[in-house]
């Protein structure tokens, strides 16, 4: 099969779309035919070595931790699927991934593609919206009357936060360019600020303060600092990409999340990208063998949003 593999840490040219073994499914694994895995900043961190005391990896490693496609052969002891079986799943962090025309996936890990979106599409929903249900409410507690302000929402993290946090009756507010003002409107925030001053001292953000602060950006120290700042007494900060400081003020708490695979929520997910409720939205699709452009892209800035990747079988 082919495959996109890298045989260390390092910048996006490290990447090779080669011929690669195609996987055996141990017990309680899947073999899937990929349809589509899609780029996640967490696969170009893992490749850059930033969170290798995290999530330790074997050489040469297969990149993608989003997958949709069809179950091609179960391994011993897996129940409850059948192989022609239209899925998803996110991957664990510290194994091969789905940057490749088959990938290997715990049945564990597994939900049932939605049915109202092309198969491929589907590769555009696990990590980023299991993200966003786990850091709103496992960590956060989010529940109606509540107000939140998510920072760093035009990428599909930020997206799929929007819809939860709406749905769960709070009041939505979301910083983004103006350029993806209207779209982030359209998904249901009540308002959008286009930037956050973080020279001034105390910021200001319209709508503060907020019960939960959803930091998706990588802000440094002081601007996180800033962020506890907008947040309510004995309200929350979560982060994805950065720590809160160890003592915030006036019994705030602050937590940073680590996403794992939840294939109940997932299912749950699914369910609501099949009767509405869940929007999910695609900037780019590429071919597989465009993934070195495409990681590429995403360290200088460059991804126009969220990119698929596409086996050229498919």
């Amino acid at each position: 099969m082919k495959a996109v593999r890298y045989y260390e840490y390092g910048a996006s040219d490290v990447l090779r779309y080669e011929d690669a073994p195609l996987p055996v499914p141990g017990p309680q694994q899947v073999l899937v035919r990929v349809a589509a895995t899609s780029f996640n900043p967490v696969d170009a961190g893992i490749r850059g070595g930033y969170l290798a005391e995290i999530y330790q990896i074997a050489f040469p490693h297969i990149p993608g931790v989003d997958v949709a496609g069809t179950i091609a052969e179960l391994g011993e002891g897996v129940k409850g699927w059948n192989v022609g079986d239209a899925v998803v799943a996110f991957l664990p962090l510290d194994a091969d991934g789905a940057a490749a025309e088959y990938a290997l996936v715990p049945a564990e890990s597994l939900a049932a593609a939605p049915t109202s979106v092309p198969l491929a599409d589907a590769a555009a929903l696990p990590e980023p919206a299991l993200t966003a249900w786990q850091a709103l409410f496992e960590v956060a507690g989010l529940t109606a009357g509540q107000s939140v302000l998510i920072n760093g929402a035009s990428g599909a993290v930020g997206g799929y936060a929007i819809q939860l946090a709406k749905q769960a009756g709070a009041e939505v507010t979301a910083t983004a360019r103006d350029r993806d003002a209207q779209r982030l409107r359209d998904l249901g925030a009540d308002q959008t600020v286009d930037y956050i001053d973080y020279d001034r001292s105390p910021i200001e953000v319209h709508g503060a303060p907020f019960d939960v602060v959803l930091n998706l950006i990588s802000t440094t120290d002081e601007q996180t600092e800033a962020l506890i700042g907008v947040v309510a007494d004995g309200g929350l900060h979560v982060g994805t990409m950065v720590f809160g400081p160890q003592d915030p003020p006036r019994g705030v708490r602050t937590q940073r999340v680590f996403v794992r695979s939840d294939a109940a929520q997932l299912a749950g997910l699914v369910e609501r990208v099949d009767d509405g409720r869940l929007r999910i939205e695609i900037a780019d699709r590429r071919p597989l063998s465009h993934a070195a452009a495409v990681h590429d892209d995403a360290d200088n800035g460059r991804l126009p949003g969220k990119t698929l990747l596409v086996p050229s079988e498919q």
